[in-house]
């Protein structure tokens, strides 16, 4: 179960480059959908059913939202992959302690996902955003 964030950086990096070898990554984190992530802990395997963990990557030419395997946390298949343009429906960021938030408008779907971050991914979710926003969402140091 690959754990490490460099590791974790170079399996969506060697699922990405095998789906297409002219791409590069330019940001990666790794997301979990759903409701809050400390109330679905709260409700053990139950909760778990209603998360979804996907790897986010803003790549040259695309974005690219990989489902991560719940056991190995290896990139599987492709969800979603989008023009950059296409991926601008981001909103209700929200930066706490531990889990942080944005809304994503995904594909298909009638509400934006909320994508909930682990602040390990945090600097990386900063640059994810501006990349697709066009504005810095980290508050300004002190």
């Amino acid at each position: 179960m690959a754990i490490k964030k460099a590791t974790i950086q170079q399996q969506v990096a060697a699922a990405l480059a095998e789906a297409n070898p002219a791409d590069r990554p330019l940001v990666m984190i790794q997301a979990v959908a759903g409701p809050s992530v400390w109330l679905m802990s709260m409700l053990g395997l139950i909760g778990q059913l209603f998360l979804t963990y996907y790897f986010i990557t803003v790549t040259e030419q695309a974005v690219v939202i990989h489902k991560a395997d719940r056991m190995t946390n290896r990139p599987k298949e492709i969800a979603y992959a989008l023009a950059p343009a296409q991926a601008g429906a981001i909103g209700d960021i929200r930066r706490n302690t531990v889990w942080s938030s944005f809304r994503f408008q995904l594909p298909g779907q009638a509400q934006p996902t909320r994508m909930n971050v682990h602040r390990q991914w945090r600097a990386e979710m900063d640059h994810l955003l501006t990349l697709l926003t066009g504005t810095n969402p980290a508050p300004p140091a002190h």
